[in-house]
């Protein structure tokens, strides 16, 4: 079993995280770039403030996982306040590249354990995709629902030339992803209000996604 350890910081800061983690085991990790979108409330944040962030994505063996969370909280303590934020999510299939390819491994959760372990989650990780220049747009309308803020991520499309013309919508290429925090009661609010801005009236213009958050935990001073 594995899971996802995910961790959001200042920029120029995500391989220290990374080695931290794999100093506590961890295979390695990777480092996103992005850009904060926050509001003053801490909880309930990505990011704190409009800057460059890091977001770092190491894929933990269950057994290591506090393991290696301890040591980026130590690695972290000596760090401003608030420096960074730190979520563990679930992993349902893991392949590594090179190994056997009937080597899959795919954690067989039933219903039961599924619904109990998203109860205990207390945050929701809610993942906004939209055309470029339409995530601030998408932010100020989930900060309206109550969202603190969050990071944002440049990204682009992969559609081929021509599945404009077979799907009957518009391709663009470039994309930019939204990941925004929140605890669990006001995911419904925050989801309903990004769904209905006019970005989101076109077919294939965006698409939102949302994963069950646990262990949400602030780096930095204490």
């Amino acid at each position: 079993m594995y899971k996802l350890i995910t961790c959001i910081v200042p920029h120029d800061n995500g391989e220290f995280i990374t080695n931290a983690a794999k100093q506590a085991g961890a295979a390695g990790g990777t480092v996103l770039m992005g850009r904060g979108t926050a509001s003053n409330n801490v909880l309930q944040l990505l990011g704190l403030g409009d800057t460059s962030k890091d977001l770092t994505m190491s894929i933990v063996e269950a057994s290591l996982v506090e393991k290696v969370r301890t040591q980026i909280i130590n690695a972290c303590a000596e760090k401003k306040t608030h420096f960074g934020v730190m979520v563990t999510m679930d992993v349902d299939s893991f392949f590594k590249a090179g190994s056997d390819k009937n080597s899959l491994e795919t954690q067989d959760v039933n219903n039961e354990n599924e619904q109990e372990g998203k109860a205990m989650a207390q945050y929701e990780m809610i993942n906004i995709i939209v055309n470029k220049g339409y995530a601030e747009d998408a932010m100020a309308a989930a900060r309206k629902a109550g969202a603190g803020g969050g990071t944002i991520i440049g990204a682009r499309g992969t559609a081929r030339e021509g599945d404009s013309t077979f799907f009957g919508v518009e391709i663009v290429p470039e994309k930019e992803m939204l990941m925004i925090l929140v605890p669990q009661d006001k995911k419904p609010e925050i989801i309903k209000a990004v769904s209905e801005l006019a970005c989101f009236e076109k077919a294939g213009s965006g698409i939102i996604f949302c994963q069950a958050a646990r262990d949400f935990t602030l780096l930095g001073k204490r």
